[in-house]
């Protein structure tokens, strides 16, 4: 779900050439779920090998970094590590709506509903063990680093961005900026074009999210930040306090500006009730600390090892062969280059 922010949360629109020679750390939860939700048959069908095997994440995987890289841009995976106990009860709240979609998706299944079968086959994607060992094998291969987080893969993202290891997170969610990233980069790793319900194709840029921007456009701190998500919903107190949106939430951190009068505030107000342990939420954005020690390192692709994972999965040799050859001319092109810097 992530925090629900985005109606007040500047945002600029991007070139993808504006992040070349940018390294950027990505929510790879995130940035799997958005293949496993697009990459799809009409029918919703995902993507499978002879085997029955889910491969949508592999072709999102190659596909769309082949193309990062050759933008110049550096990307970091990060995946989630253990979730904090305050975040069990919106992952249960999440597995339930699965389990309610994929009811739906059969329900339209045995009706012969193709446009039903897409629309609940998305809601009730499942992120396998199998998914995520496979999608790190590949990004290993293709010399991209992964990064495992100990916790919330956004938290470890935003945390490597405030230390200087990348210039910015990426993720359709806005929870990386409670955690302080200098830069919050929005659509990097969806497709260039999206189709509207009305069925005509629209371009997708990528989104900057500048964090003082954001703080000096709202007129508060890190620390009211913080407060107008917990106010609205976060994952870990989902829904927030009810009846409270995000401007009026926006008003009330401004006017009372500490975290103690916000929530004595609104716990004292005859309009608004909650339940959750606000100062429990908030230790969680406040005081979130890497126990991480692994390194980035870029290294060269793995040629067979890519191969090796692609044509497992009946992946075309072709269609790999042609990929290889875009990083091998790349890798080929920044040695050139070098040597003509040095002579």
């Amino acid at each position: 779900m992530g925090v629900q922010i985005s109606e007040i949360i500047p945002k600029k629109e991007i070139s993808i050439k504006d992040l070349k020679g940018k390294v950027v750390a990505i929510d790879a939860f995130n940035t799997l779920y958005q293949f496993l939700t697009t990459i799809r048959q009409m029918d919703g069908t995902l993507l499978m090998d002879k085997q029955g095997r889910v491969t949508s994440h592999l072709s999102g995987l190659f596909y769309r970094n082949i193309n990062l890289l050759l933008e110049g841009i550096k990307p970091v995976y990060v995946f989630d590590g253990t979730p904090p106990e305050l975040k069990m009860a919106e992952i249960e709240r999440r597995k339930e709506a699965k389990r309610i979609a994929e009811g739906k998706y059969e329900e339209a299944k045995s009706a012969g509903d193709v446009k039903g079968m897409g629309k609940y086959a998305g809601r009730s994607v499942k992120i396998t063990d199998e998914i995520i060992e496979d999608s790190k094998k590949l990004l290993i291969a293709m010399g991209i680093p992964v990064i495992q987080a100990p916790g919330e893969g956004e938290a470890e993202a935003a945390v490597l961005a405030r230390g200087g290891k990348v210039w910015a997170a990426a993720s359709q969610d806005y929870d990386a900026l409670l955690y302080g990233t200098p830069h919050l980069v929005r659509n990097l790793t969806l497709s260039r074009r999206r189709k509207t319900p009305s069925g005509i194709y629209v371009e997708v840029k990528p989104e900057l999210i500048e964090f003082q921007d954001v703080l000096n456009s709202l007129l508060i701190d890190k620390d009211q930040l913080i407060c107008l998500a917990i106010l609205v919903g976060t994952d870990y107190n989902p829904g927030g306090v009810r009846g409270l949106g995000q401007k009026r939430a926006l008003e009330i951190v401004q006017k009372y500006k500490y975290p103690v009068a916000i929530f004595d505030h609104v716990k004292n107000s005859d309009k608004y009730d909650f339940i959750f342990d606000w100062q429990e939420v908030f230790k969680q954005f406040h005081e979130y600390e890497s126990s991480s020690t692994e390194e980035i390192d870029f290294k060269p692709v793995d040629e067979a090892a890519v191969k090796e994972i692609l044509s497992s999965h009946d992946f075309s040799d072709s269609r790999i062969d042609s990929g290889l050859l875009k990083l091998r001319n790349l890798e080929e092109g920044k040695k050139q280059k070098g040597l003509g810097d040095f002579f």
